[in-house]
């Protein structure tokens, strides 16, 4: 290691002073970034004086990939695949997030099909998010059973979204006017059979959590969150949600034909640990709705535009922004263009970044394990968290 390289990184950014604030009695922790407790490369500084958190800070930085960066010298179409790199876990968000404000520059059309495959496709994978997150945060808090459960359903999603995208995780179906591929029956087929499958599994979830006394007192009135809390933060998404505000962008701010469909927001205000994971169960059921209703009314046609862009198309002027509800929450992609081959800005809103935002408040005064109840109730994604 160079000396110059060692000297920063006993210097205040990498610290950021933590050590010299730290209080008779108590005890500097590191929580990753390399470690269970926090879930990818993470890393949390506490300051415990016993096992309380007196304070928390999280560092990140870890693993950024300069995403917004590769967008100024990149062609819109080759930033693409770089969207399945955020949000791994709801890459079709992101996908949807980017197309849908190169489309909001450029003025291009999307078929009607093409509409409802891109909400099937990414409530599906809504789903799958959801039931990661489940299973990693109940196992988080020592139960194992139940995450075998939910990447078991997860496989039959995975299986399903292989068919018309080519992946299993960091998808790249979308296109400027649509989607890269259409559906067939045996497409429905399958999705139709998982809706089934999933409604009758849902319960057994609820059953084996909702009724097992460690986890009710691990997550009940455990890791509070209010909606000042969430304002003051920008948090968004089951987060929010699960404080008591009804605020979701597929209700609040419709975008594509999401104002086709008859669903429920899911809100709780209890906002603690138990709220969110209500909401994110719930969740899962709406968007089985949700998939439905667009099975049920999506028309023949085609799923690109007449004239669908070029691959090496420039982007007019001027600038757009386009936002989805993922499943962390609000993911939106802001677009300059100066008329070059490459966008001049690409600014990328990732909910996971203002989510964790909070913990530093909201983990105060919490035992370490009761904290990372609170951070495992985040669904926090790296990736998208540094970008």
């Amino acid at each position: 290691m160079s000396s110059v390289l060692h000297e920063q990184m006993q210097g205040d950014f990498y610290t950021c002073n933590f050590e010299q604030k730290t209080g008779e009695g108590s005890i500097i922790l590191n929580l990753g970034p390399q470690h269970p407790s926090t879930h990818g490369v993470l890393r949390i500084m506490v300051e415990l004086d016993g096992e309380y958190i007196l304070r928390a800070e999280p560092v990140i930085g870890y693993l950024h990939r300069m995403h917004e960066k590769m967008g100024e010298v990149k062609t819109p179409s080759q930033l693409m695949p770089n969207m399945g790199r955020l949000d791994y876990l709801h890459s079709m968000a992101w996908n949807w997030a980017y197309a849908g404000a190169v489309e909001r520059l450029a003025g291009i059309e999307v078929p009607e099909r093409a509409e409802y495959l891109r909400v099937i496709v990414t409530e599906l994978n809504r789903v799958a998010s959801h039931l990661v997150w489940l299973g990693a945060f109940l196992l988080d808090l020592g139960a194992f059973t139940p995450i075998l459960y939910t990447f078991d359903d997860r496989e039959h999603i995975l299986d399903i979204l292989q068919m018309v995208s080519g992946s299993r995780l960091t998808y790249s179906y979308f296109r400027f006017g649509g989607v890269a591929a259409d559906a067939n029956d045996e497409f429905f087929r399958r999705v139709s059979d998982f809706i089934g499958r999933l409604r009758k599994r849902l319960p057994m979830y609820k059953k084996l959590v909702e009724k097992n006394m460690i986890l009710k007192y691990r997550t009940i009135d455990v890791g509070f969150i209010d909606a000042d809390m969430c304002r003051r933060y920008g948090a968004s998404g089951p987060v929010a949600r699960g404080a008591g505000m009804n605020w979701d962008i597929r209700k609040s701010e419709p975008y594509s034909i999401y104002d086709r469909f008859d669903f429920e927001i899911p809100v709780e205000k209890n906002g603690c640990c138990m709220a969110r994971y209500k909401v994110r169960v719930a969740e899962m059921s709406q968007s089985l709705n949700i998939v439905e209703q667009a099975m049920a009314a999506i028309p023949d046609g085609p799923i690109l535009p007449a004239k669908a862009p070029r691959a090496n198309f420039k982007l007019p002027p001027g600038e757009a922004c386009f936002a989805v509800e993922a499943s962390k929450g609000l993911a939106k992609v802001w677009i300059v263009s100066d008329g070059g081959k490459t966008p001049y800005r690409v600014k990328l809103r990732a909910p996971s970044f203002s989510n964790l935002s909070l913990f530093a408040e909201a983990a105060k005064g919490l035992l370490i394990s009761d904290a990372m109840a609170l951070l495992g109730s985040l669904d926090l994604v790296i990736p998208e968290l540094d970008r």
